[in-house]
């Protein structure tokens, strides 16, 4: 099985080299899943109903979120029904959204998606990523071999352990969130494919997708400054997953990139 995650998707200009680069990469790579992380696809923060469904539209089967998946309000009102989207698997019971999901490929098989996001770094109080994704998987793993994890979080150290932690128990850990793009793609002995961060879908010429004038001026002056999503050329950032279906086990992971 061949499976396609698109690193955060940033605003206007990371959806729109997603509608330019994707199809041809799809047919291309013979990609039978196709995953993104979402959270900043609107605005560089958040996600509303039209922007995910404009991504739907353009080839994702499944929107993975993190710690903006809040911004936008509007997605309290439809992230309880949208079954092709998951938010961090740790937040409190009763938060809205779920944190996994279980899906069926056009090809008939299965597979079990998980988002979940690191506490090391982080401003909101969340529950143990180690213990619920291992919980989760667990779960998952009765109905299907194949699961994939993104693991949305800041410090390399706390992604790398989530690794280790499942290496042998889902088929990928995908880390999320930094924007940058990590050199450490690698199969870790129990079969599972590992990343630090997918990296970036959106501008380039800027500071992780904001305006880099903007991020200048706050270090600069330490003052508050409204983030802007960055225009010009764009960057399109995603790793391709070959997956043995009966085992769950991954075979290669490569990272992909497209730049305009």
């Amino acid at each position: 099985m061949i499976i396609l995650f698109i690193g955060d998707i940033v605003g206007k200009p990371g959806r729109q080299i997603v509608k330019s680069c994707l199809p041809d990469l799809l047919a291309r790579e013979r990609v039978d899943f196709c995953l993104a992380n979402g959270e900043n696809a609107a605005g560089g923060m958040g996600i509303t109903r039209a922007v995910a469904d404009e991504l739907f539209a353009a080839g994702i089967d499944i929107l993975t979120m993190g710690n903006h998946v809040w911004d936008k309000k509007e997605v309290y009102q439809f992230i309880d029904h949208e079954t092709r989207m998951v938010r961090p698997l740790n937040y409190p019971d009763g938060t809205p959204g779920r944190g996994s999901v279980l899906v069926q490929t056009k090809k008939k098989l299965k597979v079990g998606v998980v988002n979940v996001s690191g506490r090391v770094f982080s401003q909101v109080s969340l529950g143990c990523p180690f213990r619920a994704a291992a919980v989760e998987t667990e779960k998952l793993k009765r109905e299907t071999p194949v699961v994939i994890v993104d693991f949305h979080a800041e410090a390399t150290s706390e992604k790398m352990a989530m690794g280790w932690h499942l290496d042998g128990k889902v088929s990928a850990v995908l880390g999320t969130h930094t924007h940058v793009p990590t050199a450490d793609e690698r199969i870790l002995p129990g079969g599972t494919a590992y990343i630090t961060d997918v990296g970036m879908t959106g501008p380039v010429d800027s500071v992780i997708g904001v305006k880099k004038e903007l991020i200048l001026e706050r270090f600069l002056t330490q003052l508050p400054v409204r983030f802007e999503v960055a225009k010009g050329k764009r960057v399109f950032q995603a790793v391709v997953l070959d997956v043995e279906e009966k085992s769950g086990k991954a075979r290669s992971i490569r990272r992909l990139e497209c730049r305009e």
